[in-house]
């Protein structure tokens, strides 16, 4: 099975990446930062020497990036999985945010899956099966002091993903949002916050891994994950 990832150097993409390649799946991911990349590909292939891993960089907070990093994957061959979870969180509320900073957020979290999707869309139509996973979050779904222009930016990327799914379903091609709540990643390192009181990439990873391998007459629509205590 062909996989694609995006923003898969750590983290969340990271631990997706890990739990396909246990499975022996040929990857294709990327990120924007080349050393991590790259560090992060040859721990994967020697962990897991039954997968096949290629990285690209790229940043597809461009669209031009989107569109170079989905014709580079078309010559692998049509992708059965792609994940779209590149994009980054930057806090703060609307009323003195830096000027930039939705059109940042729009750019990385949206543009990201939109321009990757649309690169990738007319071989998986052809061939009438794939799903498709978009990385939303909780502040798709709620609110909240500090969300600013991320939860922006995470409401437009759950509205791409049910407008997709509709667009899709009568193509043979799933479409399924996920919604974590706080996951331990390097972003919450020194936070204080112990990392028991929140949950592991891994787990989002479980997820998604169980939810690609239904029947094809079956879609996981939403995936929506929360701290068993609750969001910070």
């Amino acid at each position: 099975m062909l996989v694609v990832i995006t923003g898969a150097s750590q983290g969340i993409g990271y631990s997706i990446a890990e739990a396909f390649a246990q499975a022996g799946h040929t990857l294709l991911i990327c990120s924007k930062t080349e050393a991590r990349l790259n560090t992060a590909t040859s721990q994967l292939q020697e962990k897991y020497p039954t997968a096949t891993i290629h990285c690209k960089v790229a940043d597809l907070s461009k669209e031009e990036d989107c569109k170079l990093f989905g014709n580079w994957c078309l010559g692998f061959g049509t992708p059965s999985i792609l994940i779209n979870n590149a994009g980054f969180f930057l806090p703060g509320n609307l009323m003195d945010e830096k000027q930039g900073v939705l059109a940042s957020q729009i750019e990385a979290n949206v543009y990201s899956a939109y321009h990757t999707t649309r690169a990738l869309l007319p071989s998986m139509v052809k061939l009438g099966a794939g799903h498709i996973f978009n990385i939303c979050s909780i502040a798709s779904l709620q609110a909240y002091p500090q969300g600013g222009s991320y939860s922006i930016s995470k409401f437009a990327l759950d509205g791409f993903s049910k407008n997709l799914r509709v667009e899709l379903k009568d193509k043979g091609i799933k479409v399924t949002g996920v919604y974590p709540g706080a996951t331990y990643t390097n972003s919450w390192a020194g936070s204080g916050v112990a990392p028991s009181r929140i949950m592991e990439a891994a787990d989002i990873a479980k997820m998604i891994f169980a939810a690609a391998h239904l029947s094809p007459q079956a879609v996981v629509e939403d995936i929506i994950m929360r701290p068993l205590l609750g969001d910070l």
